[in-house]
């Protein structure tokens, strides 16, 4: 075995997060590990690519028992992690952040030459010298699998890759994978797609609740059986409601106009959005939907254009750890901050401060109410999982009650019936005469959710017919220019 971590067991205070994991992974294979939010998977990659030491248990490479006291022994030993979310250096230009990773000298001319070498063959392109805090969510993604493949890594462990891959980069993705498996490397895949693992995995592993549930070859398994055993049943989904046809306008939108923060910003934009309805923005990555998102937010400001919104606006960003939670704060401290002052904790008319026993009460059950899985509402919103973190942003956004509710990726890195219960609770808002806005990479959610479709092209939008499928869309986000959506 390339690599195989044996009876893996590690704890964090009461909360034992593995509980004697098993994982073998073969020279030339894809394994995938599957798990619901929370299952233990990013905890055993971050084991296995010593950024944590176990409580129990052995890793072994190529049949040698190995004790990685840092991240820099496992890269020695050939591993690389690619991590779901950016460990950039913000200050630092890509090509430095490559070098930092992989130790390759600072020569600036053969750095740059050298950088742009692999992310072309990569078909990951990013600029050299593009300073790292500058780039988008999806662009830092990017990164971080050039930063684990630059060090010449044989296993590579890649933690929810395409999370924020356009369709199109996921498929690239992919094919590198494949060829970097056939040249001898070994992939680990964490996913929440069924669908990916199904179709790159060699062998699959399951994780429930720490332990695992599931190990099996991939002909031997089948969509249904993963679910199974990633959740021990059945999927709960919400039936799909009736859009209201005559709710009020409480988004307008006329010849908008804002500057981009990358790409080519919103060039042109004239659409509305009533009470009731949920609208789906579709869009390759830089193409004008983070700047229109925004700027409905109350984020960005407009510099031609009309937009009214109604309020109160709730919003979910993208980035659950830089722009959605302060990690090193309480669960109760970031939905105190979250909500505002249109909370019914905030006492006091002249001088305001805060009830912090309701505050806590309430968010106690909001953890409840929403599944999201900690030891309380004191806990450090940093230690949640992923997707947990994901789960309490949704729930904080709707805690204000809004009018219009804005939400990038909204299920970026959750499982299965995670994703199924936040698209339950986004249609819920809907219903109760909200107009809810979400932008999505994945096509699929957006035919899913949309009772309309946007499409983002090159700083303009423009609506998608009635009925269109995945291929009509994939050819509105690929044109080289669009009409206005009435």
């Amino acid at each position: 075995m390339l690599l195989e971590l044996k009876d893996i067991s590690k704890s964090f205070g009461s909360v034992r997060a593995l509980r004697g994991v098993d994982l073998t992974v073969r020279e030339g294979e894809v394994h995938a590990v599957l798990g619901e939010n929370g299952a233990g998977k990013s905890t055993l990659m971050h084991v296995a690519d010593g950024l944590l030491r176990p409580d129990a248990g052995t890793i072994a490479i190529d049949g040698q028992v190995v004790r990685f006291r840092s991240a820099r022994d496992a890269r020695r030993q050939g591993l690389g992690l690619v991590h779901q979310h950016s460990t950039a250096v913000p200050a630092l230009s890509v090509m430095e952040n490559i070098a930092l990773a992989a130790g390759w000298p600072v020569t600036p001319a053969r750095l740059r030459r050298r950088t742009a070498e692999l992310t072309a063959r990569l078909a990951l392109h990013l600029d050299p010298l593009q300073p790292a805090g500058t780039l988008s969510v999806a662009r830092k993604q990017r990164l971080e699998i050039v930063k684990a493949l630059a060090s010449d890594a044989r296993i590579l462990l890649l933690d929810e890759p395409t999370a924020v891959l356009a369709p199109a980069e996921a498929v690239e993705l992919f094919r590198f994978v494949r060829e970097f498996v056939v040249s001898g490397g070994a992939v680990v895949l964490i996913t929440h797609k069924l669908d990916e693992a199904l179709a790159a995995a060699d062998r699959v592993t399951v994780l429930r609740r720490g332990a695992v549930a599931l190990a099996a070859p991939r002909a031997e398994v089948s969509a249904e059986s993963l679910t199974g055993a990633m959740i021990g049943g059945a999927i709960a989904r919400s039936p799909r409601s009736r859009p209201v046809d005559d709710g009020p306008l409480l988004v307008r939108c006329q010849g908008l106009e804002v500057e981009g923060e990358s790409g080519s910003g919103l060039r042109r934009a004239s659409f509305t959005i009533r009470g009731g309805e949920l609208v789906a923005v579709a869009g390759v990555e830089g193409n004008g939907q983070r700047e229109l998102l925004r700027a409905v937010a109350q984020l960005r400001r407009p510099f031609r254009g009309l937009l009214d919104v109604a309020r109160p606006i709730a919003f979910v960003p993208e980035d659950r750890t830089t722009e959605g939670l302060i990690p090193v704060l309480s669960l109760t401290e970031n939905v105190v901050l979250g909500v505002g002052r249109i909370a019914p904790w905030i006492r006091g008319h002249r001088v305001r401060r805060v009830d912090w026993t309701a505050a806590g009460r309430r968010t106690t059950e909001l953890l409840d109410q929403y599944d999201v899985r900690a030891e309380g509402p004191d806990t450090p919103a940093g230690s949640l999982s992923g997707g947990n973190q994901q789960k309490l942003l949704i729930a904080r956004a709707l805690e204000r009650r809004p009018r219009v509710l804005v939400a990038e990726n909204p299920t970026r890195g959750l499982d299965l019936q995670a994703a199924a219960d936040v698209h339950a609770h986004l249609r819920a808002a809907a219903a109760a005469g909200a107009a809810v806005l979400i932008y999505s990479n994945d096509l699929d959610e957006v035919l899913e959710l949309g009772d309309r479709i946007l499409v983002a092209a090159n700083g303009v939008i423009a609506e998608a017919p009635a009925g269109a499928d995945r291929q009509h869309l994939g050819r509105m986000m690929l044109r080289s220019g669009a009409s206005d959506a009435g």
